[in-house]
């Protein structure tokens, strides 16, 4: 049986890193199967993801206390998953369902290493999706009265269902600076990359009026400042005059799907490290 681990860490930058932390993996008896490493030279912090395989689970426990004090003599934050564990989605959407669709689709064929257990929404249009994937629905409406109410639901679900992560499938709310706290550093958005230039309703239809050449959308990590948090993935598709705005939305969606399925794939194989208001993401 495997004991595959994925340790992160990020510290100041300085010699002897890698060596000391692949000392400390070998005298665990840890095996290396894969390692990742970026020095960034603006902020002079170092960032490194290594996959290993240790002989037996107290191996990683050993490896865990041993690694805490070198840890600390560096500086790190860091942190260690077990590889093998499928990670637990929540998945907030609204009235355009093609990423949620997407979504279920890639976990449903084990195409992601995850579980949606569970679909929320301010409106019932894909209780019938999420039940054909047998994943139970949760209709939220929300208004200017219950606003607090609705969030503080969505709160409860995602620690009743002991979620990793949540995932804004075009979900078209603006989150509470309480709700982002509450999920900060596990809760990913999808928008059109014409933001902030095309704002509020139909985008693509906008877009099309200023007759742009290039589409895309930004997957990025959810924080109180709409639509700027940390970047994940990002990807672009050229159009043209003989388009229209129903051509638009339709390339635009492929993308969003891909996008923030590349996103959550990246977040749950832990290959996501913050760097200030940026990230390093290891492919």
């Amino acid at each position: 049986m495997r004991h595959d681990h994925i340790l992160t860490l990020s510290c100041p930058d300085r010699t002897g890193i890698v060596h000391r932390v692949s000392g400390c993996l070998f005298d665990a008896g840890c095996n290396i199967l894969d390692a990742q490493q970026f020095g960034d030279g603006e902020t002079g912090r170092f960032f490194l993801r290594v996959h290993f395989d240790a002989p037996a689970a107290n191996a990683v426990e050993a490896f865990r206390i041993r690694f805490a004090t070198l840890a600390d003599d560096f500086g790190m934050d860091w942190q260690l998953h077990d590889a093998r564990r499928r990670a637990r989605l929540l998945m907030l959407v609204s009235k355009q369902g093609h990423c949620l669709n997407d979504l279920l689709f890639r976990t449903h064929s084990r195409q992601l290493r995850a579980d949606i257990v569970a679909v929320a929404s301010n409106h019932g249009d894909f209780a019938a999706l999420a039940s054909s994937y047998g994943v139970p629905f949760h209709h939220l409406p929300v208004d200017a009265g219950n606003r607090e109410a609705q969030e503080q639901a969505i709160i409860d679900l995602a620690q009743r269902e002991q979620v990793d992560l949540v995932v804004l499938a075009r979900y078209m709310q603006i989150l509470s600076p309480r709700l982002c706290e509450a999920l900060a550093g596990r809760a990913i958005n999808i928008h059109h990359s014409f933001l902030p230039s095309f704002k509020g309703a139909q985008p693509y239809h906008q877009a099309h009026a200023r007759g742009v050449k290039l589409i895309g959308a930004t997957a990025h990590y959810v924080t109180p400042d709409l639509d700027e948090g940390p970047i994940i993935e990002q990807d672009v598709a050229r159009v043209d005059h003989a388009m229209t705005p129903r051509d638009l939305v339709r390339v635009g969606s492929d993308i969003e799907s891909q996008v923030l399925a590349r996103a959550v794939r990246h977040h749950i194989e832990h290959r996501i490290l913050p760097n200030g208001h940026r990230t390093v993401v290891f492919r």
